[in-house]
This record gives C-alpha cells, structure tokens and sequence, in this order.
C-alpha cells in the first residue's frame, strides 16, 4: 500500500515546447526545496487508463543532454507521448538511480577507467539502483490515476507500481538508438539490469 504522506503543495499550468501541462510539485513537507513533479495533459482523463512517463532525475541528461546515457532523450520522447496521448509525466527526483549528484559524477569517473555503470557504483560502496517507485504510485493515486499505459523500458517499475496498487495495462516502449558513447553503459542496463530494449 502506498504511504499516504505525500501531497499537492502547489500547481499551475506550464506551457513548454512540447504543449501545455498542468505541473504539481509533491511532497511530505511544503519547504521542500526538491519536491517530486508530476506534468500532466489538461484534458488528461483519470477514468480511463493514462499513459504515464515515471521519469527519475538525471542533471546530467535531462538539462546537459550528456551522451552518456538516454535519460534526456527519454524524457523528450516521454513529453511527445504525453502531449499527443493526453498523459502524465512523473518526474522522481531520484539523481543517478538514487545516489545523489555527487556520488555519480564520481561513478562517472570510475567510468572513465572501464568500469560499467553497476562496478562503478559497487566501487564506492553502493547498490546499483536505490530508487523507490512507491512515491509515483502515491503521486498518481493523488491525481486519481488507477490505469495506466506506462511508458518504460524498465521492468522493475511495472513490478513496483502493481504491488502499490496501480494496475499497468501495457507497456509502452521507449527506445533511443544508442550513440558510441552510451553504447555500453545501455548494454549494461539491458544485460545486467534487465531493461527492455527491443
């Protein structure tokens, strides 16, 4: 069951590049500086299921679109759907599957030595990924979302929301070819993250 304590401090309608988007910024406590985010299409309509991006924070490809990885590029390609489909984005602030700014730029730099994303993590005493999904689940309760189109790769967060209670009709897919530099790191994901990129 999802925990209850996280609530709507504030909304107002942001037009972007993409469409407008109605953006609430979420959390247990109304002085938070870092509050989780969730856009969503105006005419988005709860009672049938809702196409849903749950999109974790990364500084480095969402706003620096690094060629690391594919993060910024998802997230464009999520704000398309939603736009089109009439859907949701929640956007989890969760930097670098959970460890922080810090702690991934000096993964980061264990990358530079040929380490893939996971040794790099075990390298500074980390787990591969802390994120918690638990918290969109609360945020689309909160939004009336029960059904959703859940637009993802990743199996782990289909598996997290159904166990909160939200049911996933389907999965979308959301491929990004991969470039020579992100190569590696999306076959890591892929073979040892389970990530489905085909």
């Amino acid at each position: 069951m999802t925990n209850k304590l996280i609530l709507n401090q504030a909304e107002t309608l942001l037009p972007t590049e993409w469409g407008s988007f109605i953006l609430s910024a979420f959390t247990d406590d109304s002085g938070d500086p870092m509050p989780h985010l969730a856009l969503r299409h105006p005419e988005m309509d709860p009672s049938e299921p809702v196409y849903v991006r749950v999109h974790s924070e990364c500084l480095t490809g969402d706003i620096f679109h690094s060629l690391k990885c594919d993060c910024g590029q998802q997230l464009d390609a999520a704000m398309r759907i939603i736009e089109e489909k009439k859907g949701a984005v929640i956007y989890l602030r969760q930097e670098g599957r959970g460890i922080g700014i810090i702690n991934k730029i000096l993964a980061y730099k264990h990358q530079e030595q040929g380490m893939d994303t996971i040794e790099a993590n075990e390298a500074l005493g980390l787990e591969a990924d802390y994120r918690d999904y638990s918290i969109a689940a609360d945020i689309l309760e909160s939004l009336g979302i029960k059904q959703i189109r859940l637009i993802t790769n990743n199996p782990d967060k289909i598996e997290n929301l159904t166990a909160h209670d939200i049911e996933v009709v389907e999965r979308i897919p959301l491929i990004i070819p991969a470039n020579e530099i992100n190569r590696a790191y999306l076959e890591t994901k892929k073979n040892s993250m389970g990530h489905l990129l085909k």
